[in-house]
């Protein structure tokens, strides 16, 4: 395998130093998409949120929650105080 240049070693770099703020924007683009998603496009985005959120570190049952309550505002709330 080939060695990485010095670009390719800055953005692994980056990424890596910025990852909870993509994934935090991350979770904002699925909250919102969550809103306007029905049928099985709301099962995929579900299943994309869960584990940005469980990435995020929020708890296995809090995740569970809010999925059976299948409400956006509520995952939203969730969200702004996960990242605040």
């Amino acid at each position: 395998m080939a060695e990485r240049s010095r670009y390719q070693e800055k953005i692994i770099k980056n990424y890596y130093q910025n990852r909870e703020s993509i994934a935090i924007q991350r979770i904002q683009e699925l909250i919102t998409d969550l809103y306007l998603a029905e049928g099985k496009k709301r099962e995929k985005v579900w299943k994309s949120l869960e584990g940005y959120l469980d990435k995020a570190g929020l708890p296995a049952s809090e995740i569970s929650h809010l999925r059976k309550q299948d409400n956006p505002e509520l995952v939203a709330k969730v969200a702004k105080r996960l990242f605040a």
